[in-house]
């Protein structure tokens, strides 16, 4: 067995910090669905402030906030635009059709960006009965399959204006979305200034062990706790977990820089390493895609002979492999890794 693990799969595996270990034992707590728990209470009405927003509603997970998000916008029979590559589209278990009858309309996105001509493409003629209505347009950002790829403001403004122009409103799956405004050095309140709704995760760079929130107008904010109530996402004395989630507001947002310089340094000497490819400028946060170029190796035994030097990283998309790094990872995980990718790869090309 190796003497050590590192694991760079996801910013998921993250274990609470000792600050918020701390916190949650303390936590003072209440009654959520009564809204009577004072931490949970706190934590939203941060979440809302920082981002710019008039409310927000704390749910157990990113796909959790997303379909609230979803629901809580559209009615049965709607149609939502989203990237062909987007986490909602992908990952979701399509939730906003078998539990909201949405249908997802996808459009291209280049590093996570939605071109205004791709979103009117798909805009649908209000006045013919055949289509359904398009309602909703949902960005994602960071972007998880173009490798952690920060949207910029302009392209976040450019879609919203499109939408609101034409009727319809804007949900963020920022899960990332504070990887996102530390990597483009801007407010997190001015990069969704546009978005009616925004979802981000505690449990991703901000190490929390769950959670996620939900922010946007008061009005639609009080529709989606009516719809996680109705999924069975009602939680009671959830202020031990809304406690970690405040310690990671004030205390992990502005350390995300040093997870971007670990994942920068993390490609560069990958990329160095015959037989293995990154796109070290496409590395804007914490994610980076790594290709395998040599066809004397399988990507899945490169990935599990790894495993056995004590380094776990994401199974592969056919030859791309997925790294993530957080704040568990230190500068010298970064150099043990590059060893031990060295060391692997020699043995599968063997």
């Amino acid at each position: 067995m190796p003497d050590r693990t590192i694991d760079l799969r996801s910013d998921t595996v993250t274990h609470p910090t000792p600050a918020m270990r701390e916190a949650m034992y303390g936590a003072e707590l209440g009654d959520d669905v009564y809204g009577e728990d004072p931490t949970v209470n706190r934590l939203e009405e941060l979440s809302a402030e920082r981002l710019g927003k008039e409310a927000a509603v704390m749910l157990l997970s990113g796909t959790m906030g997303n379909l609230v998000g979803i629901l809580a916008q559209t009615r049965h029979g709607d149609e939502a635009i989203v990237g062909a590559h987007s986490h909602i589209f992908l990952n979701e278990a399509g939730g906003p059709a078998a539990l909201g009858g949405v249908q997802l309309h996808t459009v291209p996105t280049q590093r996570g960006v939605m071109t205004p001509d791709a979103v009117e493409g798909a805009l649908r003629d209000p006045r013919n009965l055949h289509h359904p209505r398009s309602t909703l347009v949902c960005i994602e950002n960071t972007h998880n399959r173009d490798g952690g790829a920060a949207v910029p403001v302009q392209a976040m403004d450019t879609v919203a204006d499109v939408a609101h122009r034409n009727g319809l409103r804007v949900h963020v799956d920022g899960a990332r979305l504070f990887n996102a405004a530390v990597a483009l050095d801007v407010p997190i309140a001015r990069l969704v200034r546009g978005a009616d709704t925004v979802q981000f995760c505690l449990s991703k760079g901000l190490g929390c062990p769950a959670g996620s929130l939900l922010v946007g107008d008061a009005a639609v904010i009080q529709e989606a706790r009516r719809w996680r109530k109705m999924i069975g996402g009602g939680l009671r004395q959830s202020g031990i977990i809304a406690a970690a989630g405040v310690v990671a507001l004030e205390q992990m947002v502005d350390r995300l820089a040093e997870d971007h310089r670990n994942a920068k340094r993390l490609a560069q000497g990958l990329n160095s390493i015959p037989g293995l490819v990154v796109d070290v400028d496409a590395v804007d946060t914490n994610i980076i895609m790594l290709d395998v170029d040599d066809q004397r190796v399988d990507p899945k035994s490169f990935v599990a002979r790894l495993r056995e030097q004590g380094v776990k990283i994401g199974s592969p998309y056919g030859p791309r492999i997925r790294l993530v790094t957080h704040y568990q990872v230190t500068s010298d995980d970064v150099d043990f890794t590059l060893r031990a990718a060295e060391h692997a790869l020699d043995l599968v090309a063997a």
